[in-house]
């Protein structure tokens, strides 16, 4: 293990998890990214690798497990009491909405260390990086129970450029931030515009919540993980989800990454390509 001062990032090959390993090493800092079957173990499900992950770390970027957000706690005790001074705690916007259990946020406050939330809206890059909806999408006709719902659809490089700044500032310290694109749209106009860019016919089928959560389970989810998505989903049919958020504005001084602007790299990498 280096002996320099590290930052953990729990959920190292993850989608916000590489993006906030990518973004500190190209600053030359030194990142643990931590995962079940990485280089460095972590696995909330097994306590014994808590502790060599946090050893020699002096900040984390957490990404909790959504099923035991209380393991949030006891693992930042650990953290601190081995030298972890700072959290940046990835949360959801939706969660805060619905008035879910907000347990993992709560933690971290009271850890007694420096402290940044991350509250985004649904990421852009699940149309090609979240199998729920981009296996979906690789077939043509996405079926979602959200209705002509809007959704500011938030890049996942910048919520990746916030977590490095508040992992290496104390100028984010105790700040939420709600972080959403700097539209709202549907899921069809979505999908359309990732068609235009990409040249393929894409179209949103519109479907029930219990229709949905069958089409899950039938692709092998389990009943309790469809539910739980088809809930979050629900929450934009019903117009819930929509509202922009300034957090992009205030971390980074600068508009968020317009959706357009995703599709077209994206698309140009090959990521619907078929």
């Amino acid at each position: 293990m280096s002996h320099d001062p590290q930052i953990l990032v729990l959920g190292g090959t993850g989608k916000t998890g590489r993006r906030v390993t990518d973004r500190l090493r190209a600053q030359g800092l030194g990142v643990r990214a931590a995962s079940r079957h990485g280089a460095v173990r972590f696995d909330w499900a097994d306590e014994s690798t808590w502790a060599p992950a946090v050893d020699g770390a002096v900040a984390a970027y957490v990404v909790q497990d959504d099923a035991r957000p209380d393991l949030v706690r006891p693992f930042a005790e650990l953290a601190v009491a081995r030298g972890v001074e700072r959290f940046v705690l990835l949360s959801a916007r939706a969660w805060a909405d619905l008035g879910d259990s907000l347990e993992a946020e709560e933690a971290v406050r009271a850890s007694g260390a420096a402290w940044t939330v991350l509250r985004p809206a649904w990421f852009a890059q699940n149309f090609a990086e979240a199998p729920f909806i981009s296996d979906d999408v690789a077939t043509g006709a996405l079926p979602l129970p959200t209705g002509d719902g809007l959704e500011p659809f938030v890049d996942l490089d910048d919520v990746a450029e916030i977590a490095a700044a508040a992992l290496t500032s104390d100028r984010h310290d105790g700040a939420v931030y709600d972080l959403s694109g700097p539209r709202a749209l549907s899921w069809a106009e979505a999908l359309a515009e990732i068609g235009r860019a990409s040249g393929r016919d894409l179209r949103h089928v519109d479907v029930t919540a219990d229709e949905y959560v069958a089409h899950l389970v039938g692709r092998g989810f389990p009943a309790e993980v469809a539910t739980e998505i088809g809930r979050y989903l629900g929450h934009i049919r019903a117009g819930l989800s929509a509202h922009l958020s300034d957090g992009v504005q205030r971390a980074l001084g600068r508009e968020p990454r317009d959706f357009t602007v995703y599709v077209r790299d994206a698309a140009a990498a090959g990521a619907w390509r078929v």
